[in-house]
């Protein structure tokens, strides 16, 4: 499959060198209200675009992306993230963490408990006995505040969260970041930033539900994926890491050279599979983070022409294939989502390190800063 750029999709070639070079050329950002919390509190819309036919919506409302609508092969544009048309539904007991920013500790940690410079903290459970993506009110449950929307060349909001001492059961009061950024040259990227008063825990990541054809569109399972991983974290039967790395070969988790999603999906072989009722696991990419945003992974749509590239500086990648939505919530578009309807890709550390000392560390301490950073590319491919 040969690439093609979006602009030109829909548009001759001088037209792209006008497009890049004029005013048109800015990155735009708008602010609206997109719903109010039960007390009153507005949670607030941003939406950035460009010139490429790119819109990113996020709300402030667990700093998550609402919406994102990119064009196909032919220029036609859908929304590729699947989420909910209004406030509600993410205010509703059965968002599955729809785009959301989730933390203070992203994945699971076992039975929610850690020990930190001696001292053991009891996490909220929400997860049969394991803590999942912060607890029961994590960073996704929360009205973040806008500190600063910029246009350009790039688009960009950046909102900030206060968790206090305590929050959940973990100590020190931690003060979190997120900023979505959109460019001219169809990237996204996320980046999270942290810092502490006291000793802690933090893993903060992105969970939006990717559909290349477009979301309430149908299965995923025909998306072509490669993860540039060659090991993975293996489970137990509540999906916390054994503290095993083994190697992907000769497994259906073997992602380097891509292949459909669907094809190994249901190998009964597989307990692992059996246990996440499809793919749930953390792909070892690093042994640690790194300094430089490498390629992590690659998802391309034959139907649409769509591709997807993430970059990440993070050693581990949760690669998710929507097994546990079950019909019971309907989208944007007003279509029911079902098991493997979306896929999730969550760069982040290890799940449980702090329970796993060969995974490495997840303290943060005063004075440092915790930092991850993504970045999604958009592209299209011809057809075969």
């Amino acid at each position: 499959m040969k690439k093609i750029r979006f602009a030109c999709a829909a548009l001759t070639c001088g037209a792209l060198l006008a497009v890049r070079t004029g005013p048109a050329s800015a990155v735009t950002a708008v602010r609206s209200v997109f719903g109010r919390m039960p007390d009153g509190r507005p949670v607030y819309a941003v939406t950035m675009h460009n010139a490429h036919g790119i819109t990113v919506r996020v709300i402030t409302y667990g700093a998550r992306v609402q919406s994102i609508v990119t064009p196909d092969r032919h220029g036609h544009l859908a929304d590729i993230a699947l989420g909910y048309a209004n406030l509600a539904g993410y205010l509703s007991k059965a968002d599955p963490y729809f785009g959301a920013s989730v933390g203070r500790y992203a994945n699971r940690i076992a039975r929610g408990r850690f020990t930190l410079d001696g001292h053991t903290y009891q996490l909220t459970i929400n997860d049969g006995p394991n803590s999942l993506h912060g607890g029961i009110k994590g960073f996704d449950r929360h009205l973040w505040r806008i500190m600063r929307i910029h246009q350009g060349r790039t688009a960009s909001v950046t909102m900030r969260l206060i968790s206090p001492n305590g929050d959940q059961g973990y100590p020190g009061t931690l003060t979190v970041t997120a900023t979505y950024a959109l460019d001219r040259a169809n990237r996204l990227r996320i980046a999270y930033g942290a810092t502490t008063n006291a000793p802690t825990i933090v893993n903060v990541t992105n969970h939006t539900y990717w559909n290349l054809s477009g979301e309430g569109s149908g299965s995923i399972l025909g998306e072509w994926m490669m993860i540039a991983g060659r090991e993975i974290t293996p489970v137990d039967a509540t999906q916390i890491p054994t503290g095993r790395i083994e190697s992907v070969v000769g497994t259906p988790f073997d992602f380097l050279t891509p292949k459909p999603i669907g094809r190994d999906i249901r190998d009964g072989h597989s307990r692992q599979l059996v246990i996440g009722r499809g793919y749930d696991m953390n792909w070892v990419i690093s042994r640690k983070p790194v300094a430089r945003l490498r390629l992590v992974a690659r998802v391309t749509d034959p139907r649409s022409g769509r591709e997807l590239e993430l970059y990440s500086m993070q050693p581990g990648l949760q690669f998710y294939t929507g097994n546990f939505l079950n019909g019971t919530i309907v989208g944007t578009s007003g279509h029911i989502y079902r098991q493997s309807d979306a896929f999730v890709l969550e760069p982040q550390l290890f799940p449980d390190t702090p329970n796993h000392p060969n995974f490495g560390s997840a303290v943060l301490r005063p004075g440092a800063r915790y930092r991850n950073v993504m970045v999604y590319r958009f592209s299209t491919v011809r057809g075969r």
